[in-house]
């Protein structure tokens, strides 16, 4: 039953109710911020305290000290006496022990356990035991590298000043004077971020050989963000680094610190590719916390805006967290209507958000300027906002680990503090409203990266080589997927060997800038009135920045005018509408491999890559109040087409017999199930719903079958499915259970509707979607066909010996040679500037050509009256080949005597050079490198020779040129590589492929 005086309003596809201002909870508490008396107020509320399905207190716990097992030095011990601290935690000292002694030590306890004393204090001591020594703390926000730059000066402050370790904050907000200052000159403890590590300090290393000279220690915070795309760069970013320090002599200990995760140390190693000790159990006393799982009548957003309400008017510092940037600023705005004086103490903060914009909002918050907080993930971290009393959560966030992350945010000053979780429609939010017990039980999911991603691999790889060449041994190219995308670069003229094909160098100097740490794709610019006000990745743009869009920016609402994809830039104006938009699209799927295949019930699951085809075909127009269809709005954007790792289901033909026999919506059943699969996987696997795609087709045509798709949302795939793959047998059921556990009866967002569905959750059954589930579970009807799809690209992976394994060049070269070639090259009797430019190259006349004909293995030579002749030896031959030919000698011939060359089989080596390298090399050149020879003269020579008579001279001189090209043609041929000087000065070779 819903209460008097709601009315529905929907927005993003999620039912919300608007309201007047709802009573407060009763307040009596006299001190402002007694958070027991606002949970007791809470569950006795006659509107809300029926909806709190589970209250649970977790007690207060005492603290556990132990002492290092080496004692610390005397200053750092004097550090510690005058802050206070008598002894360290148990976790504290067992960390300092590891990363003292120079091993590698991941630390994974609760949010706000003290785990910056587990790398400050060992980086302190060896600077001050060695000022030479140096660290890196990486921050992957900003602002959580002005907090630490506050600490570390806090606790150094007791040591005289010439003694004080030196830090400094190297990030894109630092002034290029004070860069340069810092370069010069690095301080004891650089403090930076994963972007200028990558942008920065590993391609300019030649000028941080202080810094890398003396590295001691590399400290990572927040190691637990490095997940899924963020994680696979870098992975790549860490063993770039590594490799740099080896150039100069160190081999830095790493400290990583994170949240609590199922995985820290398998993690830290997948990272760093090193091994990694783990200290996991935290000696930090806790308070006592307030845990509540609220399951509300209305939406989860308005049940949010009431409790904070209530917290802002007992003055308890509060946080809500949300899952979206847009129900961010719903939430953002509709407190404001609804706070009275504390209006304007509220504010949203979320990515996007410009850095001042962010700098400011943390600044009141932990200034006590800001009671509120509505916040979407960006605030997870440990970002010093001030002590928090109670953290809301506008829907389950996802994961174990990020609902006890945030809610870590509270209570930090040993305050007693509350979490409450409010449900959305979500299946995993209603799962554990049934099953509370399980949220607690449950241990935190293991973090999944994917360094083999070849989407990723490859930009790193080109990368690493500008900043070093790599070595063919080099442990970089250890895998061979990795290797394969070396000689993939190669082969596109991104990657080049030297000379004695033992080492890739980079064709570019600086590959770095292409590279987007925190996405597999680009970003985009949002513009309004001429400013950038936010940001938005390449995927999210296609569906939430599309022309006709809705986007809400701190609580503005501006409509989008213009999606420009080649400039990578919206444009939006600011108005007000009463409707919201939700994009419709479709997708396809092709199978391009096959990497695991089992059997799960009698019912064949495989792993593979894939390539998706996503088109947004339209929008649709919802009013804002009740979600009522307006109107579906059509669009005409280029499609998304990207590759990826998947899972998915064949449907056994008897399956589908059975339900189509019982009259069942079968593609309503397949849909249904793809949904329910989707939103109950971040049980299984560290992730966000958003960040999986589905596809349900009732025929596969490589498959021949009906099949359910599950994918890594980003291109290349982070893992995500690959960990998934492993359970598809609990995969499996847990689906079964959350369709057949939702009290609805036709389906909703609890358990198959899903809030971005493309075709707006139509065809859906889900009584069909139980029985199908049901029948795959018993085993009953097995698939017994094969059923591995076809066409694939490859099934099996390259074996040695195999040309595509091999790194040799020249196993590569399988082309037959023609059977006759010719090698011309033609002089004229003027210059360019004599005809108006290059483009009249057809009045320039012909002085000389020269043809080479293999068949003779002579060269003939031909006067302009004799071109004729030369024509009809040009048709005799299986190829002809030339340097320049396409744009030069054939439109010289043509202005002479007509010549239709289209027809005939012409190799332009220059044009070859050109298109694998982007930009064009000599003729002279490539044969100094290649062949050891040169040209005998030049153009303009033989020009001024044209004018003496001297043809002879001409002749020979076009002859060489011939003989020089005709060497380079078989150099080529038989090699796979031409040589040529790179603008370093490095020989490298060039590959080539005449066919």
């Amino acid at each position: 039953m819903r209460k008097p005086g709601f009315s529905t309003m929907t927005v993003a596809g999620k039912a919300m109710q608007s309201e007047t201002p709802p009573p407060p909870i009763p307040d009596d508490d006299q001190d402002g911020r007694d958070v027991a008396a606002y949970v007791a107020a809470l569950i006795a509320s006659e509107r809300l305290g029926h909806l709190v399905v589970h209250h649970r207190v977790l007690p207060a716990r005492p603290a556990v000290f132990a002492e290092p097992t080496r004692p610390f030095s005397r200053a750092v011990a004097g550090l510690l006496t005058a802050k206070g601290i008598p002894a360290l935690y148990s976790h504290q000292a067992k960390a300092t022990d590891l990363a003292r002694a120079g091993r590698h030590v991941a630390v994974a306890t609760p949010t706000a356990s003290g785990k910056t004393m587990t790398y400050l204090l060992p980086v302190l001591e060896e600077v001050i035991r060695n000022p030479d020594s140096r660290a890196i703390f990486l921050y992957p926000l900003k602002a959580l590298a002005q907090d630490q730059q506050k600490a570390i000066r806090e606790l150094a402050a007791s040591l005289p000043e010439s003694a004080r370790p030196t830090t400094a904050i190297y990030d894109g907000d630092t002034s290029p004077h004070f860069r340069r200052k810092i370069r010069d000159n690095p301080p004891h403890i650089l403090i930076t971020n994963p972007e200028m590590l990558h942008l920065s300090l590993l391609p300019n290393h030649e000028n941080w050989s202080t810094l890398f000279a003396g590295l001691s220690h590399v400290v990572v915070d927040e190691m637990h963000t490095y997940r899924g795309v963020m994680g696979s760069h870098m992975a790549h970013v860490f063993r770039r680094l590594t490799r740099v320090c080896r150039r100069f002599g160190t081999d830095p200990a790493y400290v990583f610190s994170s949240a609590t995760i199922g995985n820290p140390g398998q993690l830290a190693e997948d990272l760093t590719g090193l091994p990694v000790a783990t200290v996991t159990e935290s000696g930090a006393p806790t308070a006592a916390r307030h845990f509540l799982f609220l399951n509300p009548e209305q939406s989860a957003a308005t049940t949010a805006v009431m409790l904070l309400a209530a917290a802002l008017k007992r003055g308890l510092r509060t946080i809500v967290y949300t899952q979206s940037r847009k129900m961010t600023e719903l939430i953002s705005l509709w407190i404001k209507e609804k706070a009275g004086p504390y209006a304007s103490r509220v504010s949203a903060y979320r990515s996007g958000f410009l850095p001042e914009e962010r700098r400011d909002i943390e600044a009141a918050m932990a200034s006590g300027r800001l009671l509120g907080v509505v916040s979407t993930s960006a605030l997870e971290l440990g970002i010093d906002i001030g002590g928090l009393d109670l953290c809301i959560l506008c829907g389950y966030p996802g994961s174990v680990m990020s609902a006890w992350q945030r809610g870590g945010r509270v209570g930090r000053a040993g305050r007693e503090s509350a979490v409450v979780l409010i449900a959305g429609e979500d299946a995993l939010d209603q799962y554990f409203m049934r099953h509370p017990a399980e949220f607690f039980d449950r241990p935190p999911e293991s973090a999944v990266i994917n360094p083999a991603n070849p989407a990723i691999a490859a930009k790193h790889l080109e990368c690493a080589a500008a900043e070093l060449p790599i070595e063919l041994t080099d442990p970089l190219l250890a895998e061979a997927g990795i290797r394969a995308e070396a000689e993939r670069l190669e082969d596109k003229g991104l990657l080049l060997r030297d000379r004695e094909g033992t080492r890739y160098f980079a064709a570019r100097k600086r590959p770095h800038r292409d590279v987007n740490l925190r996405g597999s794709g680009g970003q985009f610019t949002i513009e309004a009135g001429g400013a950038v006000i936010g940001q938005i990745d390449e995927m999210r743009a296609y569906r939430e920045t599309h022309p006709g869009a809705v986007y809400i920016h701190r609580g503005v609402s501006y409509l989008v005018e213009s999606l420009d994809i080649p400039e990578r830039r919206v444009v939006v104006a600011q108005g007000t509408v009463d409707y919201y938009t939700r994009a419709r699209g479709q997708k396809t799927t092709e199978i391009l491999d096959v990497l695991g295949e089992k059997t799960v019930n009698g019912v064949p699951v495989f792993l593979g890559r894939l390539k998706v085809t996503e088109t947004v075909t339209g929008y649709e127009r919802r009013r804002a109040r009740g979600g009522q269809l307006l109107s579906i709005v059509p669009l005409d954007l280029p499609p998304m087409v990207f590759e990826t790792e998947g899972f998915w289901w064949v449907i056994p033909q008897d399956v589908q017999a059975e339900l189509d026999k019982r009259l069942f919506h079968f593609m309503g059943a397949i849909h249904a199930m793809e949904h329910a699969m989707i939103g109950i996987l971040p049980l299984l696997v560290l992730t966000d719903r958003n960040d999986l795609g589905g596809i349900s087709t009732p025929l596969h045509p490589q498959v021949g079958r009906a099949c359910v798709f599950v994918y890594d949302g980003a291109p290349g795939g982070v893992g995500l499915t690959r960990l998934a793959f492993a359970k598809a047998d609990e995969a499996l059921s847990r689906t079964l259970a959350a369709v057949a556990g939702c009290p609805c009866e036709t389906g909703c967002p609890s358990c198959v509707h899903s809030p971005k569905c493309g075709s707006g959750n139509r065809p859906i059954d889900k009584v069909a979607a139980r029985y199908l589930l049901e029948l795959l579970m018993s085993g009953k009807l097995p698939e017994t066909d094969p059923c591995r799809p076809e066409g694939l690209i490859s099934n099996e992976p390259p074996q040695p010996g195999d040309p595509q394994a091999s790194p040799n060049p020249k196993a590569a070269v399988t082309k037959k040679s023609p059977g006759r070639y010719g090698v011309l090259d033609v002089e004229t009797r003027r210059a360019a500037a004599d005809v108006g430019g290059w483009g009249n190259a057809h009045k320039m006349g012909v002085s000389v050509a020269v043809l080479y004909d293999s068949g003779l293995d002579d060269c003939i030579t031909y006067a302009q009256e004799e071109l004729p002749a030369l024509y009809e030896a040009l048709a005799r031959l299986d190829l002809i080949v030339g340097f320049n030919i396409l744009r030069f000698d054939y439109k010289v011939l043509a202005g002479a005597s007509p010549l239709d060359h289209r027809k005939l089989p012409t190799l332009d080596i220059l044009e070859r050079v050109h298109a694998r390298l982007g930009y064009r090399l000599s003729l002279d050149g490539l044969a100094k490198a290649t062949l050891g020879t040169q040209k005998s003269a030049s153009g303009l020579e033989a020009l001024a020779w044209w004018k003496e008579g001297r043809i002879d001279e001409i002749a020979a001189y076009c002859k060489k040129d011939v003989l020089v090209t005709r060497d380079l043609y078989t150099f080529g041929r038989d090699n796979g590589y031409l040589l040529f000087s790179n603008k370093a000065g490095k020989i490298v070779r060039l590959p080539v492929e005449w066919a």
